[in-house]
């Protein structure tokens, strides 16, 4: 139970991965600013959190279940939190998919909507309520960069994104008259144990019903392309919470907070032309007409980033 003065934190999606390290980390807050209420689908996946946690077990923090594609699940967890009080909100839960659209059910496809999108909206419709009555409140989502800038054979993982900021930027207008801030925080590349699980299983996979171009161009040039990025750019899952968790210290929260600098200019080519071929164009020849040179621009990266490169560089003082 959160003691006075404490923000009531409520993260879905905390049993692994960016969750987790959120969880944790609000929890061991020096000055103990936050109870925070870390939630899970599938509560026998709690031991990995249980264990970070530590000594703020059931102190500064306690886990509960939540499905947010339950009404139910979602009810009854705001029914065991004291006045149903949500100070902030972080919807963290979701899943990926890529491959051909050909070979992808339209089940599979529903289900990505409906954890990433509809899952976090059922989630801000549940708190809402009491944070107008209360004119305070802080909505936080775990978008992308891919809710800005799609990213061939993410197509609907992308879509789902782009629906979740179309609908937070609707939104954040009309809840400033309520004193609640929405926030969007958008990761790239992420290397955590989900999406290395991922890609393992896609490349395994058959892919019925897309043709073999399809399939050659997805599993011999994307899928050795992705891997490079997400080792060249991807960051830990605890440096995005980290980015998160100065965005809800912030008196007055930024609406979007893209956490790899270094990713930024690759979104920045979409609004730079109004007709959208710089980037579709960019994107598809690096991929499969310049591979040399997208290999070449992920190696000058690689030793730009790298912390060997970084502590031989020469600083003025």
């Amino acid at each position: 139970m959160a003691s006075g003065g404490q923000r009531v934190v409520l993260i879905t999606g905390c049993s692994s991965g960016i969750g987790l390290r959120l969880a944790v980390l609000l929890a061991q807050d020096a000055k103990k600013r936050y109870y925070v209420v870390a939630t899970m689908r599938d509560l026998r996946k709690k031991g990995r959190l249980e264990e970070e946690a530590g000594d703020t077990l059931n102190k500064t923090l306690t886990i509960r279940a939540l499905d947010v594609c339950s009404d139910e699940s979602v009810t009854q967890c705001l029914d065991g939190i004291q006045d149903r009080r949500v100070d902030v909100l972080i919807n963290n839960a979701g899943i990926g998919q890529i491959g051909p659209i050909e070979s992808l059910g339209m089940p599979e496809m529903q289900k990505v909507f409906e954890t990433n999108f509809f899952g976090a909206v059922r989630m801000i419709k549940a708190v809402l309520p009491d944070m107008k009555r209360r004119k305070s409140g802080h909505i936080v989502v775990m978008s992308s960069v891919m809710g800005l800038q799609g990213i061939v054979f993410n197509d609907i993982y992308s879509a789902s994104k782009f629906a979740m900021e179309g609908f937070c930027e609707s939104l954040a207008v009309q809840l400033l008259k309520f004193n609640i801030n929405v926030s969007l925080i958008e990761p790239g590349p992420v290397n955590t144990e989900f999406e290395m699980k991922l890609m393992e299983e896609v490349g395994k996979s058959e892919f019925p019903g897309a043709d073999a171009d399809t399939v050659h161009y997805f599993k011999n040039v994307y899928l050795p392309a992705s891997h490079e990025i997400f080792v060249t750019l991807g960051q830990s899952p605890d440096t995005v919470a980290k980015a998160t968790v100065r965005v809800i210290e912030m008196s007055r929260p930024v609406f979007r907070c893209q956490t790899n600098a270094l990713y930024t200019p690759l979104v920045a080519m979409k609004y730079a032309d109004e007709s959208g071929n710089l980037s579709v164009r960019t994107f598809y020849n690096l991929l499969f007409n310049y591979g040399t040179l997208f290999h070449l621009s992920m190696s000058a990266l690689r030793c730009l980033t790298c912390s060997c490169f970084r502590r031989r560089s020469v600083y003025p003082s």
